[in-house]
């Protein structure tokens, strides 16, 4: 039986997390971290991570960015893998998630979607063969409580376009109110309103033709059973930082080892 811990039990993701996990047989959420509220939960929540007994086999963490430095802090003194599904980190707490994967198993992706992860494939592609010719525009959308700007999963795929392009890219939120589009910036576009789970469109626009290549995720529960996949996957590794190309290489490698079999 694989213990889980949710950190953001209380919010929308972590709930979805909560009711996932009751249809796995072999996982089993402990604990959660968040605000009380008027709903029931059929383990302890804790307002503190400095309060949660190291019982858990893996930490997964759908909070927000202000929480993660205690998070990691707790992970290194305890030996716990942490998958990592905050985004908005700043610059410093990005260096000290590359420092505690030296020393525990992290796993960190803009996005837990597989589909997502699947056009960040597609676009390293088109990025080869278009990159260097067309005008890359991103446009994210979510919901009005969202609290960073880009989205985590832009900036991926931003960061793809630009690890995949023959010439030097930079990444801008939004565009100045004049002034010609520089072919050297990528452009990102965020939009907050409603209830939007997640929608991400990447633009090439050249001279005579537009290609565009997009994702839309209309329940959370995409991200949440990538969450739980990756929780699996962690406990598994030594330590180290993971991302979903592992886990999806190490998937592929698991079917054909059964396929052998």
């Amino acid at each position: 039986m694989l213990k889980l811990f949710i950190s953001g039990a209380t919010g929308a993701m972590g709930k979805n997390l909560v009711h996932l996990a009751q249809d796995i047989p072999h996982q089993n959420v402990i604990g959660g971290l968040g605000q009380l509220t008027n709903d029931s939960f059929a383990f302890p929540l804790y307002d503190s991570i400095i309060d949660v007994p190291p019982t858990m086999d893996c930490i997964i963490d759908f909070s927000n960015a202000s929480l993660t430095d205690a998070l990691l802090d707790y992970c290194l003194v305890h030996k716990k893998p942490l998958v990592l599904c905050t985004t908005g980190l700043s610059t410093e707490t990005l260096d000290r998630v590359q420092e505690v994967s030296k020393v525990v198993p992290l796993f960190k992706s803009g996005n837990m979607s597989l589909g997502i992860n699947l056009l960040s494939k597609l676009l390293e592609v088109a990025t080869q063969i278009l990159g260097d010719h067309y005008d890359i525009e991103i446009i994210e959308k979510h919901h009005n409580r969202k609290l960073d700007a880009p989205s985590g999963t832009a900036l991926m795929l931003a960061e793809t376009i630009a690890h995949n392009a023959d010439t030097p890219k930079s990444i801008v939120l939004g565009r100045p109110a004049l002034g010609a589009k520089a072919p050297h910036e990528i452009n990102i576009h965020a939009v907050r309103g409603g209830s939007i789970v997640g929608e991400h469109e990447v633009l090439f626009a050249g001279e005579d033709e537009t290609i565009t290549l997009s994702h839309g995720a209309y329940s959370r529960r995409v991200f949440a059973k990538g969450a739980l996949e990756a929780a699996d996957f962690l406990v598994l590794m030594p330590p180290g930082l993971y991302d979903m190309d592992d886990l999806i290489t190490y998937k592929i490698k698991d079917n054909e080892g059964l396929k052998k079999g």
